[in-house]
């Protein structure tokens, strides 16, 4: 459900997540090369979807990928925040699925858009477009090539998020912070 105003405090988790997503990307993932990167830095940009709505998961991708290429010798491109943004609105999208009880396969199922459509399909061409065509052989070549190597980046990166948000839903962790429905109130 879309919320109808965005709280103080819906945006103080938000620019927490945000912050944790930068030093996620930055601090704690490799990136082997300018178009990998091993990284959980779409746990908490999913996380302020699934928690806060669509809006809020899609302002914590882009403020997260903004900030975050401060800290980065690429630079910005904007057209490289569609993928984080994506995360965030898909898992939005995707929270009463997930209230109905996350288990792996919900979440796989909910991280399953963004990644394909976003980080696979959309940012390899974004990839193969700027840094591929001309200099090293055709578009088609590129993206043939991006998609390869991204897609197992993305599948061990997949299978990451999930566990990971899967063991801090176990934990209970939101249900005492009071920002995911508990199942057993709304039996009552």
């Amino acid at each position: 459900m879309l919320q109808k105003k965005i709280t103080v405090r819906t945006m103080t988790y938000c620019a927490l997540l945000a912050a944790l997503s930068v030093v996620l990307a930055r601090l704690v993932g490799l990136m082997p090369d300018a178009a990998s990167r091993f990284s959980i830095e779409a746990v908490p940009i999913f996380l302020s979807g699934m928690l806060f709505g669509p809006l809020a998961g899609g302002l914590v991708g882009f403020v997260a990928d903004f900030v975050g290429c401060m800290f980065s010798p690429y630079g910005y491109n904007p057209v490289f925040c569609i993928p984080p943004i994506l995360y965030g609105v898909f898992a939005g999208l995707f929270r009463p699925y997930l209230a109905k009880g996350i288990n792996l396969l919900r979440l796989v199922l909910a991280f399953l858009p963004p990644v394909v459509l976003g980080s696979l399909l959309y940012q390899s061409a974004m990839l193969s477009w700027f840094y591929f065509k001309g200099s090293r052989g055709s578009f088609l070549q590129g993206y043939g090539f991006y998609l390869s190597t991204r897609a197992i980046q993305f599948a061990v990166v997949l299978v990451l998020d999930v566990v990971i948000i899967q063991l801090l839903y176990k934990s209970g962790i939101f249900n005492r912070m009071g920002l995911w429905p508990n199942p057993m109130d709304e039996r009552k």
